[in-house]
């Protein structure tokens, strides 16, 4: 929180504002990390404040001129790439929450996504620039900066919210616009490898091609933000898990590459300063990008590697003593994702208001929150198969429960068996 008792707070332009009587402003949003489980979870959790956490962000483009991506005490850092503040509230309205101008909003995120940004720190080579990347569709390895393909695919995730903040208000312009380049993510999967790989201005692939590499800006530039191809190939699921799932040639075709990723290829050593830690084979937990991947398997043919990944994710990486948390907490994402793991669902695309199930870590837990009937959560049977999911009686897929279904309370009940 940044507002003081009064209400008064510093915008990123150095200006005093006030926040309207009986709201709160905030910054020192981690937004790259958080869009991911901690915003998700914020509003199951503690709905009063996700209006205003919104509204922050509203005051924040109205000042600076475009949504932040990782503010700290109301200024910007220019930390991270892409635009993460977008899913953010298009989230909260897909979920509801109706305390902040949808219009507003709308114009804002339309703004953040079609002006070009100014450079933060000299050097800054993670900004958004929309006139070079609507004139490719994605970013040229030999044009930009660096992380040429996570900037790529990370623009279909603010697109894609865009363009459903667009449709779910009637603007049906926007979310064609929108809609059609969050598809862009599909021009840099690459048919021989099947994995996200940069390709120049004239189109060529990049060559040579080492999947297994990972880099980052600050200790080895490249086309990756702290991560490699393979881990980075499983970014458009946040906003399009059916699409991808297709594109790397169905069901069967992405369970088999899921299982490459996890059981086949060797761990990388030596390299956790380019967020490789926490392995299980080259899925990386110490580091965002690969946290919703043990998610996807609901979404091919065989849904059940996902809780006994899950599980032995949280046995393997989070302890109860002072170093219990893997790699950087980053504002809360890291303990988000161990509370939605604990719970036994988790918010793939958040910005779709449904969760994927798996099983909860614990038999039964029970959610409280003032205002919202209580929702009890519990873990039935041992059988092999997916997941059954019933929310107040009524069966749902794995891959669609839905957030307003559990706001209504009730009995949450998942069954199944997390085998090893």
């Amino acid at each position: 929180m940044v507002s003081d008792a009064d209400g008064r707070f510093r915008g990123p332009d150095g200006r005093i504002r006030t926040a309207p009587a009986g709201h709160l402003r905030y910054s020192t949003f981690s937004l790259w990390d958080t869009f991911r489980a901690a915003q998700p979870l914020y509003t199951l959790l503690v709905p009063e404040r996700v209006d205003d956490f919104v509204a922050s962000l509203l005051d924040h483009q109205q000042a600076a001129g475009r949504l932040p991506k990782w503010p700290i005490w109301g200024g910007e850092t220019g930390t991270m790439i892409g635009e993460p503040a977008l899913p953010v509230i298009a989230e909260a309205w897909a979920k509801g929450f109706r305390g902040f101008d949808g219009e507003r909003a709308l114009a804002a995120m339309v703004a953040t996504s079609t002006r070009d940004a100014a450079p933060v720190y000299e050097g800054d080579h993670s900004i958004s620039q929309w006139s070079l990347y609507d004139r490719f569709g994605y970013y040229p390895t030999d044009v930009t900066g660096g992380e040429a393909v996570s900037r790529s695919l990370e623009a279909g995730i603010g697109d894609s919210a865009t363009a459903r903040m667009a449709a779910m208000l009637g603007d049906k312009a926007s979310a064609k616009r929108f809609g059609t380049r969050a598809q862009s993510w599909r021009k840099l999967i690459d048919p021989e490898t099947r994995l996200a790989r940069g390709r120049d201005a004239a189109g060529g692939w990049r060559t040579p091609f080492d999947p297994l590499t990972p880099t980052s800006p600050l200790n080895n530039p490249g086309d990756y933000t702290e991560a490699n191809a393979w881990q980075y190939t499983w970014t458009p699921a946040l906003h399009d898990p059916q699409g991808l799932v297709k594109a790397l040639g169905g069901r069967k075709a992405a369970g088999a590459m899921l299982d490459q990723f996890f059981f086949e290829l060797p761990v990388t050593k030596g390299a956790e300063y380019l967020g490789q830690e926490a392995m299980i084979g080259q899925y990386a937990h110490g580091n965002e990008p690969s946290h919703h991947v043990v998610w996807l398997y609901a979404f091919t043919d065989r849904p059940e590697r996902t809780p006994a990944l899950v599980r032995r994710i949280a046995e393997s990486f989070y302890r109860d003593t002072p170093d219990g948390l893997v790699g950087n907490e980053d504002a809360g994402q890291m303990s988000a994702w161990y509370v939605f793991a604990t719970l036994g669902f988790y918010p793939l695309d958040s910005v779709s208001a449904d969760y994927v199930a798996g099983l909860p870590l614990t038999p039964r837990a029970v959610l409280r929150v003032p205002g919202r009937p209580e929702l009890t959560i519990s873990r039935e049977g041992c059988e092999e198969g997916p997941v059954r999911v019933t929310l107040a009686g009524k069966a749902y897929p794995a891959t669609a429960l839905p957030h307003a279904g559990l706001i209504k309370g009730g009995a949450l009940v998942l069954s199944g068996c997390a085998r090893r």
